[in-house]
C-alpha cells in the first residue's frame, strides 16, 4: 500500500500491486493522490481527472475490485453541492473486502464519511466497507452486470449520489445555525458607564453567552435568555449591535463587529431567537452526532428538534445527556437511525411530546412508564410487533402513532389508553379484524386501518358498536364487508379493496368512499338520513341503490364508471343534490325534469344519450357546469322559457357528438358561458351574430370541425385568453390579435395562407401554434412581430438542397402538448425519426409533475445515452436499463430533489424474428404510458408505477419503511414508486425501468406514447378508435390532448402518435417478398448459396450503413449515381457484367462485405428529372434509362471507377465466376472519420494495394453542399469523399453510398402504381441474359465487392 504523487506534467502511472497482497491481502489498497480540476456546476470531475490505463487493467482483473473517490474536508461551503476548485480529492483503489479502518489508516484519518445526495453526512463505522457499500448502491438501482457495476463506480459522476469525505465538510450556512462565536468588543448597558472590552461572544441556542478571553471555559460566564427579547443596530457605532433580553429586569450588551457581513449574519440568527415565542430550537438535517456543548447553557430550551441526524448515545453532549435540559417538554428525534430505544429518555419527566420515528427500533423498554407527563408518542417506521403494558400508566396520552410497524394483530395495552381516540396503525400486516375487540375499547372512535392486509372481518356477537365514528380501510384486500354493527358510524373510506357486496348502517352514517372495488350491491339500512357524499366510482353497479334516491341531504353523488342505463328521476329531482357524476356508464336517456332543482355539477359524458331533456336548463337554473362529451347528441334544448334567460351555466363542454350549427342559436342562452368546448362535431359555420354575444367568453374550443372561417366578432369577446380551432378547414386568420387577454391560439393543421396582423402584438399572447398549414408562408416582417411571443410554432420549410421523401415511409409522428389551466408546462417529449444509422427511431415522453428542468434535460440527453449504450451492448433489456440508470446518473444535483416520470420507445430492425421486420422496445418509470395499436385493438406496453396501480411496488416501499400519507404519496412527496431523479427518496424510489419488447407486424397501426394526465382522462380502446382513421399524426396527437382537456382534464397533458407503415407494402427493395438477407459481421463469411438468417446493420458500432426508407425500384440516392447515368459512364460499362444483386431498403438490409459509414439522419431523394436538367416527358430517354410515365429508371450500373486505369481493370465476361466465399470473407477495411455531428461520420478505405486514382469530375458538385440534417460538409470533407468513390475498388454489380447531398433534378422516382409494371420489365431483363457458367479460373484474383445496399 503506497501513495503516488506524479508531478503536474507527467501521467499517472502507479506502480503495479504485490501479487502477495492482492492474494492474501483482499482488502489492500492503493492510494492515488492528485489535486483535481472540479466543474462547480455539476459537482462532478473532468474527464481528464480520471485515472491511468495501469489501474483500470488492475481492475479488470477481478470485478471484485474497484475505486472509491475520496473527497476533502473543503469540498462544501455553503451548501452540499458547490465545491471549491482546489480540493484535495484522492482516488482509493481497493477491493469489496476493504474496510472503512484500513482506508483511514492509509490516509492517516481517523474516520471516513459518507454522503448520500448531497444531504447528510454520516461517520462510517471501521467495520464497513465502502467499495460494497457502492457496489450494493448501484445494484439497488438496476445494475446487474458486475463488470457494469464496477466500470459506473469508477465514473466520478456518482459523487452526486454517493461520496465518501476524509474529514466531515464543514457548512457555513449549518453552523451558523448551530453556533456563533468570536472575540469582539462587549459593552454591558445601556448607559456609556460601561467601557468596551474585549469577550468571547458565543450565539447558541436561545442564549447570548459573553465570558472572559482567557477563562473563557472556567471564568465566569454571563448568559442573556433571547428569547421574547430583541436585537438592534447600534447607530453611534459602526457595525455594532445590542441585544437585549425580555422581562421586565431585562440586561443589554453592545457587540461590536469588524465587518458589515459578520454584523449581518449574527443579527440575521438573533433575529429568529428574539422572534419566538416559546424556546424552541431546530437542529434537525445538520448530520449531528451529539450537542453542541454551549446549547446545555440555555436551559429555558422547551422544544428540541433533532430530527435527521445521526445522534449517538455515549458522546459528550449525545441522547445520554438531555436529561440536563431540566424544562424540556417536546423532543423530536425522528429518522436518526438509533436501532434502540434510548433509555435514558425516560428520565427527562417533564417531557410531553416524544417522537422516535423511523429509527429502527424493535421493542420499548419498561421504564417509558417514567413518562406519566407524555401526551404525543410517534413511533411509527419502526419494526415494532408488540406494546409493553407498562405503557398503559401514562394516562394522559392522547397520541400514539404505531404506522407502518409489523404488527398482526391490535395491542391489548390499547384498552388501557382511555384517553386515546384514534387508533392509527396503517401499514402494519394486520390479516384479519375482530369487531369484538373495538367494542372494548369504548374510547377509540378514529380506526386508521389502511394499507394492511386485511382480507376478513370478524364478528363475535351481535352487540354493536355506538362509538366508532370514522373508519379507513383503504387499499386492503377485503372482498366482503359487513359493518352494520357499527351504528354510529359516520364516515368510511373503503377505496381500492376486492369488494364485491357491502352493508352498513345507516343510523349515522354521512360520508361513504367506495371507488375502486368490484361492487355489485351496496346494501344501508335504515336510509341514511344524514347521508351528504356518495361515492361508489368504478364499480359494477348496474343501477343507483334505492336507499341513495331516498336520502333527504344528499349534495354529492359519484356513480361514473359502472353500468348504469339509467338516471332515476328522485336522484335527478332531489332538492338536495348539488353534484352529480353519471359519466362513463349506458345511460340512454335523461329524465325529464318537473320542478326546479338545486343541482350546480352535471357530468353526464361517456354515455349513449341522443338528447338532454328539454326542460333541462329550465329547471335547472342554479347549474354552472355540464359535460356531456361522448355522447351522440344532435341538438341542444333551449335555456330561454321566455324573452330573457336565467341560465347561470358557466362551463359547457360538449366535444365529440354529433352537434351541427343548428345548436348553436342554442348557446345564446346562456350569456354567462366562460367556457365552450365544441370539438370533433360536425360544426361548417358559426354564426356571426350569436358569437357577438357571448361576451363573457374566456375560453373556445372549436377544433375537429368542418368550419372554414371564425367569425370576425370573436372582437367582442374581450375576455378571451384561449383559442383551441385546429384541424378544420380555416383560410383566414382570424381577428383576434386585437383581443386584451388572448394568451394561447391554436391553429394547427387548418388552410391558412396569410396572416394579416397588426403593429403590435398583445402583450398577453404567449403561446402560437401554426404548424400543420402547408400553404401558409411567413414573411420577415411577420416573423419578426411573433419574435417576442413565448411560444411560436411553425412548419419547418425545406431547404431547397433537402428532398422532402427523406424522412422514413415506415414510420412518421405527430407531437401535442398542452399546459391546461397550469402557467407552466412540465411535460417535454422526445422524437427522432432517424436514429442510429437512420434504420431506426426513438420517442419519448417526460412528465416532471411540477417541474419543467428534469423532463428538459431527459430531452436533451436521453437518446445520446441510448446512442452510447447501443455500442455496448445489442441486448434490448440491457440497453434500455441502462439507458435509464445513466440518464439517472446523468442528472447530476437537478436529480437530488426533483424527479420525472420517463417513458422511451425504440423502433430498430428485428434480428432475432425471422417474420417480423422491426422490434419495439419500450422502457418507462412513473406514470407516463406507451400503447400500440394492433389490428385496432390496443396493446399496453407499459406499466404504471404508482401506489395505488401497483400492489408489488406498494408492498416493497413498505418493506423498506417509507411513510405513505393518507393521499398516497411517498413521504408525502410523489404517487409514483420509480422515477428519474428524486434520488433523496432512494430506497424508496427507484429508476430501474419496467421493459417490454414486441416485434412490429404488419398488423401494428400506430403507437401512441401519453403522460399521467392522458390516461386519466382516455382509455386505451377510445385513444385508439379516436385517432386509427386520421390521416396526419399531427392532427391525431391535436386530437387527443382536446379530448383529454374537454374530459375534465385541467393539468399538463401531452400526447404523441407515431404511424406505422410496417410490411411489405411499405418495401422499396426491387422485389417484394425477398429472403431477408443473413446475419454478417464486419466481412461476411456466409456462401451465397446458403440461405441466409435475418439480419441488421450494427447499432452499437455506430457504422453500419443507413437504408433508403421510402426509395422506389427506380430511385437513386447518390450524387455519383447521377453522374454516372450519362451517356458516356453509360458506355464505358461493360456490356458483359452480370446482373446486380437488387436494392434493398431498411425492411430488408443487405449483407455488406465491409463497414460502412454512419449518415446522416436521411438518405432518400427522388425527382422528376435527370442528371441533364431535361424531364422525361419532353426529351428522349437516355441510352439505358427506361422511361415509365413522368419518371425514369435508371437501368445502369454505377461503379467507383479507377479513372483511366478503368480499360486496364480485370473485365468480368458472362462465364465471370460469383465470388466465393473466400472473397467475401477478405472485405474492406476502414478507417472511421468523424466530423462534429455524430451522424457524420466518414469512412475512409484503406485497402492493401493503394494506387494514386484521379478524382472524379462530380468533386465540384458537393463543395458546401448541405447535408439533410442540415450541416455543412466543409470543403476538404467533400473532396474525402469523392476520393473514397473513386479509390473503391471496382464492382461488377451494385450502387456505391455517395454522399446524401443531391440536388433535386438529380433524383429519380418511378410512381407506385408503375412500380410492378417495372419491376417485371427489369425481370424479364435479367431472364434474357444468359445464365453465367462457372469458372475456375483465378478465383482469387477477382476484387472485392463494394455495395452499400442503398
Amino acid at each position: 500500500m503506497g501513495e503516488v504523487e506524479p508531478g503536474p506534467a507527467a501521467p499517472l502511472e502507479p506502480p503495479e500491486l504485490p501479487e502477495a497482497l492482492v492474494s492474501h491481502r483482499p482488502g489492500g489498497i492503493r492510494v492515488l493522490k492528485r489535486n483535481m480540476k472540479h466543474n462547480g456546476s455539476r459537482n462532478c470531475l473532468n474527464r481528464r481527472s480520471r485515472f491511468g490505463s495501469r489501474e483500470r487493467d488492475w481492475l479488470r482483473e477481478n470485478v471484485k475490485r474497484g475505486c472509491v473517490y475520496l473527497y476533502g474536508a473543503e469540498t462544501t461551503t455553503a451548501t452540499t453541492t458547490t465545491t471549491t476548485s482546489s480540493s484535495d480529492l484522492r482516488l482509493v483503489l481497493c477491493t469489496v473486502e476493504t474496510p472503512a479502518s484500513e482506508m483511514c489508516a492509509g490516509e492517516g484519518k481517523e474516520s471516513l464519511y459518507l454522503q448520500l445526495h448531497g444531504d447528510l453526512v454520516r461517520r462510517l463505522k471501521p467495520t464497513e466497507r465502502p467499495l460494497q457499500m457502492v457496489y450494493d448502491y448501484l445494484s439497488r438501482l438496476g445494475f446487474d452486470d458486475p463488470v457494469r457495476v464496477q466500470e459506473e463506480a469508477t465514473n466520478p459522476d456518482l459523487g452526486c449520489m454517493i461520496r465518501f469525505y476524509g474529514e466531515k465538510p464543514c457548512q457555513m450556512d449549518h453552523l451558523d445555525r448551530i453556533f456563533l462565536s468570536g472575540i469582539y468588543n462587549v459593552r454591558k448597558g445601556k448607559t456609556q458607564l460601561h467601557k468596551w472590552a474585549e469577550r468571547v461572544v458565543v450565539l447558541c441556542g436561545t442564549c447570548l453567552i459573553v465570558s472572559s478571553v482567557k477563562d473563557c471555559q472556567a471564568g465566569k460566564m454571563h448568559i442573556l435568555p433571547l428569547v421574547g427579547g430583541k436585537v438592534e443596530e447600534v447607530k453611534r457605532r459602526q457595525y455594532s449591535l445590542a441585544f437585549t433580553s425580555a422581562g421586565a429586569q431585562a440586561q443589554t450588551y453592545h457587540v461590536s463587529f469588524e465587518t458589515l457581513a459578520e454584523c449581518q449574519r449574527w443579527q440575521r440568527q438573533a433575529s429568529k431567537v428574539v422572534s419566538q415565542r416559546i424556546s424552541t430550537v431546530d437542529l434537525s438535517c445538520y448530520s449531528l452526532e451529539e450537542v453542541p456543548e454551549h446549547l446545555f447553557y440555555s436551559q429555558d430550551i422547551t422544544y428540541l428538534n433533532l430530527r435527521h441526524n445521526f445522534m449517538q448515545l455515549e458522546r459528550p453532549g449525545g441522547l445520554d445527556s438531555l436529561y440536563k435540559f431540566s424544562q424540556l417538554k417536546g423532543l423530536n428525534l425522528s429518522h436518526n437511525k438509533l436501532g434502540l430505544f434510548p433509555t435514558l429518555l425516560c428520565e427527562i419527566s417533564t417531557l410531553t411530546e416524544l417522537n422516535l420515528s423511523c429509527n429502527g427500533i424493535h421493542d420499548l423498554p419498561s421504564q417509558i412508564s417514567s413518562l406519566l407527563n407524555l401526551q404525543t408518542l410517534s413511533l411509527d417506521g419502526n419494526f415494532l410487533t408488540t406494546l409493553p403494558e407498562e405503557l398503559g400508566n401514562l394516562q394522559q396520552l392522547s397520541s400514539l402513532g404505531i404506522t407502518f410497524n409489523h404488527f398482526n394483530q391490535i395491542p391489548e395495552v390499547y384498552e388501557k389508553l382511555t384517553t386515546l381516540d384514534k387508533m392509527v396503525m396503517a401499514g402494519n400486516q394486520l390479516e384479519a379484524l375482530n369487531l369484538g375487540v373495538l367494542t372494548r375499547m369504548s374510547h377509540i372512535k378514529h380506526v386508521d386501518l389502511r394499507l394492511n392486509c386485511l382480507k376478513t372481518m370478524v364478528t363475535e356477537n351481535l352487540e354493536g358498536n355506538k362509538y366508532i365514528t370514522h373508519m379507513d380501510l383503504r387499499d386492503n384486500q377485503l372482498t366482503d364487508l359487513d359493518l352494520s354493527s357499527l351504528y354510529g358510524l359516520e364516515q368510511l373510506h373503503c377505496e381500492r379493496n376486492q369488494l364485491r357486496e357491502l352493508t352498513l348502517s345507516g343510523f349515522s352514517l354521512r360520508t361513504l368512499y367506495a371507488n375502486s372495488n368490484r361492487l355489485t350491491a351496496v346494501n344501508v339500512y335504515p336510509v341514511p338520513s344524514f347521508l351528504t357524499s356518495l361515492e361508489l366510482s368504478r364499480n359494477l353497479l348496474e343501477c343507483v341503490p334505492d336507499w341513495a334516491c331516498e336520502a333527504k341531504k344528499i349534495e354529492i353523488l359519484d356513480v361514473s364508471y359502472n353500468l348504469l342505463t339509467e338516471v332515476p328521476l328522485r336522484i335527478l329531482s332531489s332538492l338536495s343534490l348539488r353534484k352529480l357524476m353519471v359519466g362513463h356508464n349506458h345511460v340512454q336517456t335523461l329524465p325529464v325534469l318537473t320542478e326546479h332543482i338545486p343541482l350546480e355539477v352535471l357530468d353526464i359524458q361517456h354515455n349513449l344519450l341522443t338528447r338532454l331533456p328539454d326542460t333541462l336548463f329550465s329547471k335547472a337554473l342554479n347549474l354552472r357546469y355540464l359535460n356531456a362529451s361522448a355522447n351522440s347528441l344532435e341538438s341542444l334544448p333551449s335555456a330561454c322559457t321566455g324573452e330573457e334567460s336565467l341560465s347561470m351555466l358557466q362551463l359547457l363542454y360538449l366535444t365529440s357528438n354529433l352537434l351541427t350549427d343548428q345548436c348553436i342559436p342554442v348557446l345564446v342562452g346562456h350569456p354567462h358561458l366562460r367556457i365552450l368546448h365544441l370539438a370533433n362535431n360536425q360544426l361548417q359555420t358559426f354564426p356571426a351574430s350569436k358569437l357577438n354575444k357571448l361576451e363573457q367568453l374566456e375560453e373556445l374550443n372549436l377544433s375537429g370541425n368542418k368550419l372554414k372561417t371564425i367569425p370576425t366578432t370573436i372582437a367582442n369577446c374581450k375576455r378571451l385568453h384561449t383559442l383551441v380551432a385546429h384541424s378544420n378547414n380555416i383560410s383566414i386568420f382570424p381577428e383576434i390579435l386585437q383581443l386584451p387577454q388572448i394568451q394561447f391560439v391554436d391553429l394547427s393543421c387548418n388552410d391558412l395562407t396569410e396572416i394579416l396582423i397588426p403593429e403590435a402584438l398583445p402583450a398577453t399572447l404567449q403561446d402560437l401554434d401554426l404548424t400543420g398549414n402547408t400553404n401558409l408562408v411567413l414573411e420577415h416582417k411577420t416573423l419578426d412581430i411573433f419574435s417576442h411571443i413565448t411560444t411560436l410554432k411553425i412548419d419547418q420549410k425545406p431547404l431547397p438542397t433537402t428532398d422532402s421523401t427523406v424522412t422514413s415511409t415506415f414510420w412518421s409522428h405527430g407531437l401535442a402538448e398542452m399546459a391546461g389551466q397550469r402557467n407552466k408546462l412540465c411535460v417535454s417529449a422526445l422524437a427522432v425519426d432517424n436514429f442510429a444509422e437512420g434504420v431506426g427511431a426513438v420517442y419519448g415522453m417526460f412528465d416532471g409533475d411540477r417541474n419543467e428542468e428534469l423532463p428538459r434535460l431527459l430531452q436533451c440527453t436521453m437518446a445520446d445515452v441510448l446512442l452510447e449504450e447501443l455500442q455496448q451492448s445489442t441486448n434490448d433489456t440491457v440497453f434500455m436499463a441502462n439507458t435509464f440508470l445513466v440518464s439517472h446518473r446523468k442528472l447530476g444535483m437537478a436529480g437530488q430533489k426533483l424527479g420525472s416520470s420517463a417513458l422511451l420507445c425504440y423502433i430498430r430492425p428485428d434480428t432475432a424474428d425471422p417474420v417480423s421486420t422491426f422490434s419495439l422496445t419500450v422502457a418507462n418509470v412513473g406514470t407516463c404510458q406507451a400503447v400500440l395499436c394492433r389490428s385496432g385493438k390496443p396493446v399496453s406496453l407499459s406499466q404504471v408505477f404508482s401506489l395505488e396501480q401497483d400492489l408489488e411496488e406498494a408492498q416493497r416501499v413498505k418493506d423498506q419503511k417509507a411513510i405513505i400519507t393518507e393521499d398516497n404519496k411517498v413521504n408525502g412527496v410523489t404517487c409514483c414508486t420509480r422515477l428519474l431523479g428524486c434520488t433523496y427518496l432512494y430506497p424508496w424510489i427507484l429508476p430501474k425501468p419496467h421493459i417490454s419488447s414486441t416485434p412490429l407486424t404488419i398488423q401494428d397501426e400506430l403507437l401512441i406514447l401519453g403522460n399521467k394526465a392522458l390516461w386519466e382522462h382516455l382509455s386505451y380502446t377510445e385513444a385508439v378508435n379516436a385517432v386509427r382513421h386520421v390521416q396526419d399524426p399531427l392532427a391525431a396527437a391535436k386530437k387527443l390532448c382536446t379530448l383529454a382537456q374537454s374530459y375534465g382534464c385541467q393539468d399538463n397533458v401531452g400526447a404523441m402518435v407515431v404511424y406505422l407503415n410496417i410490411g411489405e407494402e411499405g418495401c422499396t427493395c426491387e422485389v417484394n417478398g425477398i429472403t431477408l438477407p443473413g446475419p454478417v459481421g464486419f466481412a461476411s463469411t456466409t456462401s451465397i448459396k446458403d440461405p441466409p438468417k435475418p439480419t441488421t446493420p450494427s447499432s452499437s458500432s455506430g457504422i453500419a450503413s443507413e437504408f433508403s426508407s421510402e426509395m422506389s425500384t427506380s430511385e437513386v440516392s447518390s450524387e455519383v449515381g447521377s453522374t454516372a447515368s450519362d451517356e458516356h459512364n453509360t458506355g464505358g460499362l461493360d456490356p458483359g457484367l452480370p446482373p446486380r444483386p437488387e436494392r434493398r431498403c431498411s425492411l430488408h438490409p443487405t449483407p455488406t462485405s465491409g463497414v460502412f459509414q454512419r449518415q446522416p439522419s436521411c438518405a432518400t431523394f427522388s425527382s422528376n428529372q435527370s442528371d441533364n436538367g431535361l424531364d422525361s416527358d419532353d426529351d428522349q430517354p437516355l441510352e439505358g434509362v427506361i422511361i415509365n410515365g413522368s419518371k425514369v429508371e435508371v437501368e445502369v450500373d454505377i461503379h467507383c471507377c479507377r479513372g483511366r486505369d478503368l480499360e486496364n481493370s480485370p473485365t468480368f465476361t458472362e462465364n465471370s465466376p460469383t465470388p466465393c466465399p473466400e472473397e467475401h470473407a477478405r472485405g474492406l477495411f476502414f478507417g472511421i472519420r468523424r466530423q462534429n455531428s455524430v451522424n457524420s461520420g466518414i469512412l475512409l478505405p484503406v485497402s492493401k494495394d493503394k494506387i494514386e486514382l484521379q478524382k472524379s469530375p462530380s468533386t465540384s458538385c458537393l463543395y458546401g453542399k448541405k447535408l439533410s440534417n442540415g450541416s455543412i460538409v466543409p470543403l476538404e470533407d467533400s473532396l474525402n469523399l469523392i476520393e473514397v468513390a473513386t479509390e473503391a475498388p471496382k464492382k461488377k454489380t451494385g450502387y456505391f453510398a455517395a454522399p446524401t447531398q443531391l440536388e433535386p433534378e438529380d433524383q429519380f422516382v418511378v410512381p407506385r402504381h408503375l412500380e410492378e409494371e417495372v419491376k417485371e420489365q427489369m425481370k424479364q431483363c435479367q431472364e434474357s441474359r444468359p445464365e453465367p457458367e462457372p469458372s475456375e479460373e483465378e478465383p482469387s484474383e477477382l476484387p472485392e465487392e463494394f455495395d452499400t445496399a442503398l
